[in-house]
């Protein structure tokens, strides 16, 4: 008899933990899952009038490895926390109009559009990149960092994505971005377009560009005249950003001699902002290029990103352990064939 209690009893305990277990409270909460087999891909979906389209389901979507379907193994239509650097053109062309206007459009992004869990941080780039704030939730420590700046000297733009990508890479959320702000092309880089789009192809990281038009530049047009006297050769400032001496605004006229007497002031033309270079930066990732036409737009333009961020899908599905260290092309498409879905174009399997 006595021999017999102990299995009983261990037959009595086995049954309370297996209605234990069954009890146990579900989290039906959203959390992403790591692991080397599964890709992670963030979808932006609009309509016909680039509205931004919400409330889609995972039976909406379709998602293609290399041309094959894939089973999609996880879904989420639910805003997540983003962990975000905000990199900012300080190049000598940034005149003290434009950057309190950048300044005021990334004040109100970070204190008024983000999400309390979205994490910063904070880079400048002239002639080469600076870290001004690293990773924190602190949105006054991101103002101060951008408070600081000051403009001077080229644009290595390209260096500055390259050296953002893995710092936004161990950013804690699951989703990874990058802003640019810029008012034009890069000219101190010696990362090329080519090694920096390898190096977007072997990262998460979404890349989102502002470009800002160089339009509202101002520049001085003398009026057409006969010099008097002898004309003496001036030194003409070399690159495409050099300043004139005494005169505090940029470009230089393109002419052999300094303006002096009557003339006016107009708009420049001859500083845009190089859209087909941005795009070929952000468009693999998952993120876009808008070009804006003045600084004024800024905060307009970060109000959109804002929401975008706010509105996108998560993807995720099994690869099938693919460790072949090969890009392989990404696809998602919704079964409403009016919609237009964003998002990265391949991974590197590796």
């Amino acid at each position: 008899m006595h021999s017999m209690r102990l299995p009983l009893a261990l037959l009595a305990a086995l049954i309370c933990a297996a209605a234990g277990v069954v009890a146990a409270p579900q989290d039906d909460g959203f959390k992403f899952k790591s692991g080397v087999e599964l890709v992670n891909v963030t979808a932006t979906v609009s309509d016909d009038n680039g509205h931004f389209v919400t409330g889609l389901t995972k039976d909406d979507f379709n998602i293609f490895d290399d041309g094959e379907q894939q089973e999609i193994a996880q879904f989420s239509n639910e805003r997540v926390p983003v962990s975000l650097g905000i990199l900012l053109d300080t190049s000598g062309s940034m005149t003290p109009e434009k950057m309190s206007s950048a300044k005021s459009a990334i004040d109100r992004f970070i204190y008024d559009l983000l999400g309390k869990d979205d994490e910063l941080f904070f880079m400048q780039f002239a002639s080469v990149p600076d870290l001004l704030q690293g990773w924190t939730f602190d949105r006054r420590a991101i103002s101060r960092a951008a408070g600081q700046v000051s403009a001077a000297g080229g644009t290595a733009l390209y260096d500055a994505i390259a050296q953002a990508l893995p710092i936004a890479a161990d950013g804690r959320n699951q989703k990874k971005a990058v802003l640019v702000i810029t008012d034009g092309n890069d000219t101190n880089s010696r990362t090329s377009v080519t090694q920096l789009r390898n190096l977007i192809r072997e990262s998460e990281v979404m890349v989102y560009a502002l470009g800002v038009d160089g339009n509202d530049v101002q520049t001085y047009t003398p009026q057409p005249r006969q010099p008097s006297g002898p004309r003496f050769p001036i030194p003409i400032p070399r690159g495409g950003r050099g300043r004139w001496p005494g005169f505090p605004f940029s470009p230089a006229p393109q002419i052999g001699f300094p303006p002096i007497g009557g003339g006016s002031w107009g708009r420049a033309g001859n500083e845009h902002v190089n859209e087909n270079a941005l795009r070929a930066v952000t468009d693999d990732t998952g993120g876009r290029t808008e070009i804006v036409r003045g600084f004024g737009d800024l905060s307009n333009a970060t109000q959109r990103l804002a929401d975008e961020l706010s509105q996108q899908y998560y993807i995720g599905y099994n690869n099938g352990g693919k460790k072949d260290g090969k890009w392989h092309a990404i696809k998602v498409d919704v079964r409403n064939r009016r919609y237009t879905v964003r998002a990265r174009k391949g991974y590197v399997a590796s």
